[in-house]
């Protein structure tokens, strides 16, 4: 039996799904933390299969070499400046009023009619360097005040927004999920900008404006009362309240937002384009690296945002620290992460996986959809589902010799697959709920259904562009 378990594809396929089972019971049932529930079975698995324990864990004398710690090694240096300047970019924004000078520009522009749009665009361009919940809680008094104004349901400016807030949040970095995927995957963060942003403005449209629009025609919630009052001096959007005075200018918001976007894509296609070893490509790889292009961008939002208008270098370093306290828990999870899928890797189940699904005819971007799915219904966190199902896949994804184009694409599948039908294991779920005054089934009519058709959409452009790349 235990010869079975170890070496036959059976044996090692069945050893992958009772651990991706007891994963399951420990974070759902058990309550488990997710970071301690993904150590505690990547090391059983790998003991069941038989991985000596010299090669797990290493000896007393040295431990750095074993799969534990080069497991979360592997990953953490590649992603952990990332996240970390991505987080404290988007703090100064938030702090400084970003926010709302973009979402009151945008509501200028196209009027009262067209203010689901700008709702819609505002969470699409203010989503990319500020995390999820912190968008709703910084732009839900502007859909308030859009709603008042308007007069209609909130549902109808709540959606487009929350779609665009969730579309970048998943698909698009310095956001933890995308992140860590590509880190895992071995993908160029350039390559997943543009696979993120061809893949997730066509979800956003069919999610955040044609269902957003048919939703909020039906689904008639009016702005409560305690909403209509924290929209207050805010009821005329165009000039909303800044509390740090003086608002920023929308170019230089808009500036700052590009610029770690604008020397990623430089880096990496700079690479490709320039002629090799020569002074330009060395100038683009080194603006271009991922970690550079950011402290660029939040040393210059520091100074912009912050020190020109006020802040002192306390405030700074309190915004700061407030900011990075959650990024802990991501980072621990995303380490254990890549842990479980170096224990997949080393085992052999990686590569059984790979010929179940050659040998089935199954597409590896599918079947990366499928689990991320099923990760993400099963357990709520979209950060989880990406993770752990980019452990699972990236053994499989190593035998098959993808272009960055195609990886980026199968990032781009898993983190789809992460966001289907939020319900109420999800934290989302009931921010969404009660940030917008939506009951339970208000709540799965209207949210959960975007966040489905967002991520079948998502997935079936990035389906389709597999086909092509």
């Amino acid at each position: 039996m235990i010869h079975w378990l170890q070496t036959t594809t059976g044996g090692l396929l069945t050893l992958a799904a009772v651990s991706i089972a007891v994963l399951l019971v420990l974070i759902i049932k058990v309550k488990v933390e997710p970071f301690i529930a993904l150590i505690v079975v990547g090391l059983l698995t790998a003991l069941a299969a038989g991985l000596p324990v010299g090669t797990l864990v290493g000896t007393a004398q040295k431990t750095s070499d074993s799969l534990l710690e080069k497991g979360f090694g592997s990953i953490l240096g590649h992603i952990t400046a990332i996240i970390g300047l991505g987080t404290l970019l988007g703090s100064i924004l938030e702090a400084s009023g970003g926010a709302r000078v973009l979402t009151s520009a945008l509501l200028r522009s196209f009027g009262e009619k067209r203010a689901p749009l700008a709702m819609g665009l505002s969470g699409l361009i203010f989503g990319i360097p500020v995390f999820f919940d912190i968008g709703i809680f910084v732009l839900a008094p502007l859909v308030y005040a859009a709603a008042k104004q308007g007069g209609r349901s909130i549902v109808l400016y709540a959606m487009p927004l929350l779609a665009g807030l969730s579309i970048t949040h998943a698909f698009i970095p310095p956001h933890p999920g995308p992140v860590a995927a590509a880190g895992l995957l071995h993908v160029d963060l350039g390559w997943l900008i543009l696979m993120g942003a061809l893949c997730g403005i066509p979800a956003w449209f069919a999610g955040g404006i044609l269902y957003s629009t048919w939703i909020g025609r039906r689904v008639n919630v009016p702005l409560a009362e305690e909403f209509a009052r924290l929209a207050g001096d805010r009821s005329d959007p165009e000039n909303p309240e800044d509390p740090a005075g003086g608002a920023p200018s929308l170019k230089l918001v808009g500036g700052i937002i590009a610029i770690p976007l604008v020397l990623i894509l430089a880096g990496t296609f700079g690479s490709i384009l320039l002629p090799r070893n020569s002074g330009a490509a060395g100038v683009a790889a080194f603006l271009g690296t991922p970690a550079i292009a950011l402290t660029i961008a939040t040393l210059l939002a520091s100074w912009l945002l912050g020190h020109r208008r006020g802040m002192t270098g306390a405030q700074l370093g309190e915004l700061s620290a407030a900011a990075l306290r959650p990024v802990a828990m991501i980072l621990l999870v995303v380490g254990a992460g890549s842990f479980f899928g170096a224990v997949l890797s080393a085992t052999g189940i990686g590569q059984a996986v790979a010929g179940s699904l050659g040998d089935a005819g199954l597409p590896v971007i599918l079947a990366a959809y499928v689990i991320s799915c099923g990760m993400r219904i099963a357990q709520g966190s979209a950060t989880v589902a990406i993770v752990t199902t980019s452990g699972i896949i990236a053994p499989t994804v190593a035998q098959l010799h993808y272009s960055q184009a195609q990886l980026a694409l199968v990032v781009v599948a898993i983190s789809a697959g992460s966001i289907i039908a939020s319900h109420v294991n999800d934290g989302g779920f009931w921010i969404v709920s009660r940030y917008f005054g939506l009951t339970v089934p208000d709540t799965l009519k209207t949210w959960t259904a975007l966040e489905t058709v967002l991520s079948v959409s998502g997935f079936a452009v990035a389906a389709l562009a597999m086909l092509v790349v």
